[in-house]
């Protein structure tokens, strides 16, 4: 890095994850973006609108040739994650990787062995460990309002999905793998964090059953999410214009065995009219659940003995945005320009991020084997060494 604390930093992949790159100069002083990387020339245009005064650059290799980077903020689509990072590990570069970590568990184990071998500061935006919703019911498990964690229940109801996942490459398994992935590892990695263990065993179920019925299909060259999404886009079955190929699962449901022995399920469902998330974590003296996932939800603790109500024992509301995750975003990048700069640990440990694509990867293959149950294979000794020094917050579950 320059002196005087300042950061140089790259943006790989200008779509429609970029609007990140506007927090790295509030998230740290004297962190810039330098240059941007997109083969998508339309894309460049909007990346000198945002940055005018970074360098341009149509290939990641003429990235690295030109030099001059100290991070690397990677938003490009799931399926280069893995070639992406280890290029830029291998290169010094400090990696802020998307999540998820890779599409296959092959694949993240490749680029934490990369980062562990070359030293090279690797973090993944998990970036809803930090939003209000989360840190509100992990404060409540931490303060032992519910006793101790034995089974956390997620639903997620995914209203936007035809017009998020089904109108470009998300739908395309080769490129994806699954929605356990690109969607869910948020969730799996939330299950984890708040369960304080790692799966250890996964069994999925799951189909295409509606999504697949739909014929009018079509590529859609310089467009991105927001040029199609519309609240009018509804019924699912009457959608338009999906991808050429759909065939990842537009309904998903898991079960999950952790190493400390909680029990989990996670289920995904892109064709419902509503779009949030519901937690239940059940502990031996209470429960906890969220209405809405957002700023100006609440999470309900009950924590006595008695008949059905709407009403919890104890409620907490939730700040934050009231939609999307932006102040989120601003968290996790002043925790990686931290971590990069003054070697400050992290929340969320790349081994964290491993765990969820174990999850969702293996999820997704036993569903598509007949629902076998899978376990879930160790990481090296090293590699698990090298990140709990290095992004472990002292005291804090490596969680």
């Amino acid at each position: 890095m320059t002196g005087g604390g300042e950061v140089r930093v790259a943006v790989v992949g200008y779509g429609a994850r970029s609007p990140i790159s506007a927090h790295v100069a509030t998230a740290r002083p004297g962190a810039q973006v330098v240059a941007v990387t997109d083969p998508d020339e339309t894309r460049l245009a909007q990346a000198a609108a945002d940055h005018p005064d970074a360098a341009r650059h149509p290939t990641l290799d003429s990235l690295l040739d030109a030099g001059g980077v100290d991070a690397a903020v990677v938003l490009t689509p799931d399926d280069t994650h893995e070639d992406v990072a280890v290029a830029l590990l291998e290169a010094g570069v400090a990696v802020y990787l998307e999540k998820p970590l890779a599409i296959t568990l092959e694949g993240a184990d490749r680029v934490l062995a990369t980062a562990a071998r070359t030293g090279t500061p690797l973090y993944v935006g998990h970036n809803f460990r930090h939003s209000g919703v989360v840190r509100t019911m992990r404060g409540i498990v931490e303060r032992g309002e519910i006793g101790e964690v034995k089974a956390v229940w997620v639903r997620h109801f995914v209203g936007n999905g035809g017009d998020y996942y089904f109108k470009d490459w998300h739908a395309d398994r080769s490129r994806t793998n699954t929605l356990l992935l690109q969607k869910a590892s948020h969730d799996l990695d939330v299950v984890h964090h708040l369960a304080a263990g790692y799966t250890r065993r996964v069994v999925g179920m799951g189909a295409l059953m509606v999504y697949g019925d739909v014929t009018d299909r079509r590529e859609r060259p310089g467009e991105t999410m927001p040029d199609w999404f519309s609240y009018d886009n509804w019924p699912p079955a009457t959608q338009t214009g999906l991808n050429p190929v759909v065939d990842v699962e537009d309904l998903s449901m898991m079960l999950m065995t952790l190493d400390n022995g909680v029990q989990a399920s996670y289920q995904q469902c892109h064709f419902t009219p509503d779009y949030w998330r519901n937690y239940t974590v059940i502990g031996t003296e209470g429960r906890l659940e969220n209405v809405g996932d957002t700023g100006g939800a609440v999470v309900k603790v009950w924590n006595r003995r008695h008949e059905w109500q709407v009403a919890g024992d104890v409620e907490y509301p939730v700040e934050g945005v009231t939609s999307g995750h932006e102040d989120a975003d601003l968290l996790t990048m002043t925790e990686f320009l931290d971590h990069v700069v003054d070697g400050a640990p992290t929340l969320v440990s790349p081994v964290a991020a491993r765990a969820a694509v174990a999850a969702g990867a293996l999820a997704a293959r036993s569903l598509r084997e007949g629902s076998r149950p899978l376990e879930v294979p160790d990481l090296p000794a090293d590699v698990i060494a090298h990140f709990t020094r290095s992004t472990t917050i002292p005291g804090r579950n490596p969680t």
